[in-house]
C-alpha cells in the first residue's frame, strides 16, 4: 500500500518535551524542534456560496489536502483538497441534509514568514474554489441524512455494527473528520456513533468501527445515538444527555492517518460522561484511540490513551475546558491538536475567543489502556474530571496559538471586537499539513486550518427550504495557512 507521507524517528524532537515548561505555559515559536513560523496565507469561500446540488456550501469539519497532486512553480502553488462538512444547517434543530464531500481547487501564493502581504490583497492568498461535490450513501445506495438519530438504532449485520439510523430509516451521520487514503477510499469520523467509517471513492459506505463500550452513549440501559438536536416534529430524547459515552455533540472530533499509514488515530471531543464529560468544569480528560490499520475494513484498536485537554477561566473568572476539535498526526505518539473555546466570533453573540490554540500531543510517557476496564462504561478512567491514580496521561505543550493579535493582524484580521467579517468565527475544526516543496527547506510545511461556519448565511437553501441566520451573520468560510517546521516527517 503507498502512503502519502512517511516518517523518521521523531523521538529526538519529542524527547525534548520533559525539559519543557508545563503544560498550558504561554505559546512559544519553537517547540521540541518544532517550529511555528507563523501565518502565511489566508482565503476565504463566500457564505452564500452553493454547491451542485444547489443547496448551501459551508463548513470545513474536516480536510484532506491531496498531497500527490501539489505542485509549484514560479506562479505559486496550485492543488485541491477534501473539505468535509458536517449535518447541515442546525439552529432549530438537525434537517434531512445529504452528507457530502467537497473538492475544492486551491491556488496558493504565501507571503514570506514575519512579512507583510500587500495592501488590499491581506486575505487573497488563497483562492479557493468549488469543484465539486460527492453525496455519501449507506452500504446499499441509499441517502444518508444529518437528521438526529434520536432512539433509532440499524441492528448489527455482517461486518457492519449496529448503526444510527433517523426516524426516516436513513443512515444518520454527523461527520467531523476525514483520511483519504491513495485508493480514493476514505476513513470518516462522526459525532452521532461515534463511529469510524469507511466510504469508497465513490462515497459508498464499505465498513465501519465502533469505539469501546465506555464511549458508546446509552440511556436507560441501552445505546440511543441521539444528540438531542430532533428534527422536525420530533420528540426530545429521555433523558437529553447520555448516561455513559459520549456527551451530546462531542463525538470523534479528531481523526489522523500516521505519516507511515500504519495507525489511524481518533479522539473525542471532550471528555466522556462518566469521565467528567457531564461538566463543562470537569469534562477535560479525553481519549485518544488509537487503530491498527493494515486491515483496512477492520481497524484494530490497538492503544487508547487520556488525553488531558486545556483549562481556561472565562470572563467571569470560571474553569472551562477548550474542547479539541482535529488531529494531525505526526507518528504514532504525537500528533497537533486544535483546542478552543465556544461561543465567540463571528456570527455570535460573544464576539471575543479567550482560548484557541494548536498543541503537540505526546502520548510516549502515557499509560496505555486499551482493552482494559476503563473500556467498559461502568469503570471511569477520570470519575468526576479526576484522573484513575493509575493511569498517567499524556502530555500537551502549546505550538500555535490561532488567536496571536500580531498575526492576524497583518492579514486585517482579529479576535474581539467589532465582532465584523475579519473577527474570527467559532469554530476552527479542519487541519492539514502539505510540503512547501522546497528542498533547502526539506522539514518544512504548508499547515492549513479552516472553520466550520455553521452554513451561517442570508441566503441560505437546504433540504428544500430557504433560511437566514440569526441576526443577519454572514460567515464565511476560511483557511488560515501557517508555515511549520515538522522534522523527520518526509514525504515518499
Amino acid at each position: 500500500m503507498k502512503h502519502l507521507y512517511r516518517t523518521a524517528s521523531l523521538g529526538v524532537a519529542l524527547a525534548l518535551f520533559a525539559a519543557l515548561t508545563p503544560a498550558l505555559a504561554d505559546s512559544t515559536a519553537t517547540v521540541g524542534g518544532l517550529v511555528n513560523k507563523g501565518l502565511v496565507g489566508v482565503g476565504r469561500i463566500p457564505a452564500g456560496q452553493r454547491d451542485k446540488f444547489g443547496e448551501t456550501f459551508g463548513s470545513g469539519s474536516g480536510m484532506a489536502i491531496d498531497t500527490s497532486g501539489w505542485t509549484h512553480d514560479a506562479s505559486g502553488y496550485k492543488g485541491s483538497l477534501w473539505l468535509l462538512p458536517d449535518r447541515g444547517y442546525n439552529v432549530a434543530g438537525t434537517t434531512d441534509y445529504r452528507p457530502r464531500l467537497n473538492t475544492i481547487g486551491i491556488e496558493f501564493s504565501p507571503v514570506a514568514p514575519g512579512a507583510a502581504p500587500t495592501a488590499g490583497q491581506e486575505q487573497t492568498g488563497v483562492k479557493a474554489t468549488l469543484a465539486d461535490s460527492l453525496l455519501l450513501t449507506d452500504d446499499k445506495g441509499a441517502d444518508t441524512t444529518g437528521l438526529d438519530p434520536l432512539s433509532d438504532v440499524r441492528a448489527a449485520s455482517g461486518d457492519l455494527p449496529m448503526l444510527p439510523v433517523a426516524t426516516n430509516g436513513k443512515l444518520a451521520l454527523d461527520n467531523e473528520a476525514i483520511v483519504r487514503l491513495p485508493d480514493g477510499s476514505m476513513f470518516i469520523s462522526d459525532e452521532y456513533g461515534p463511529n469510524i467509517y469507511r466510504f469508497s471513492a465513490e462515497g459508498r459506505l464499505m465498513s465501519a468501527t465502533q469505539p469501546p463500550a465506555a464511549l458508546v452513549p446509552m440511556r436507560k440501559g441501552a445505546p440511543n445515538f441521539s444528540s438531542d438536536n430532533p428534527g422536525p416534529g420530533a420528540a426530545d430524547p429521555d433523558p437529553k444527555d447520555p448516561d455513559t459515552g459520549r456527551q451530546n455533540n462531542q463525538g470523534l472530533e479528531g481523526m489522523a492517518m500516521t505519516p507511515d499509514g500504519k495507525f489511524l488515530i481518533a479522539v473525542l471531543q471532550s471528555a466522556a460522561r462518566q469521565d467528567g464529560g457531564d461538566s463543562g468544569a470537569t469534562r477535560q480528560n479525553t481519549r485518544a484511540l488509537v487503530y491498527d490499520a493494515s486491515d483496512l475494513s477492520h481497524l484494530k484498536l490497538t492503544h487508547e490513551y487520556v488525553v488531558p485537554l486545556p483549562v481556561f477561566k472565562d470572563a467571569k473568572g470560571k474553569t472551562k475546558v477548550a474542547a479539541q476539535s482535529e488531529i494531525v498526526a505526526l507518528s504514532d505518539t504525537a500528533f497537533l491538536m486544535i483546542t478552543r473555546d465556544s461561543n465567540n466570533g463571528q456570527g455570535l453573540k460573544g464576539d471575543t475567543s479567550l482560548y484557541r490554540e494548536i498543541n503537540i500531543v505526546d502520548l510516549s510517557a502515557a499509560t496505555d489502556i486499551a482493552g482494559g476496564p476503563f473500556d467498559a462504561a461502568d469503570k471511569p478512567v477520570a470519575p468526576k474530571g479526576v484522573v484513575d491514580p493509575s493511569v498517567t496521561p499524556a502530555r500537551l505543550t502549546p505550538f500555535i496559538d490561532i488567536n496571536d493579535k500580531g498575526e492576524l493582524g497583518r492579514f486585517g484580521l482579529h479576535n474581539g471586537a467589532p465582532n465584523d467579517r475579519n473577527n474570527l468565527s467559532e469554530k476552527w475544526e479542519a487541519m492539514s499539513v502539505v510540503s512547501v516543496l522546497d528542498p533547502k527547506l526539506p522539514d518544512d510545511y504548508f499547515l492549513f486550518v479552516a472553520n466550520d461556519n455553521d452554513f451561517l448565511t442570508q441566503d441560505g437553501f437546504q433540504a428544500g427550504a430557504s433560511y437566514k441566520a440569526d441576526d443577519g451573520a454572514n460567515v464565511d468560510t476560511m483557511f488560515l495557512v501557517y508555515q511549520v517546521t515538522l522534522p523527520g516527517l518526509a514525504r515518499k
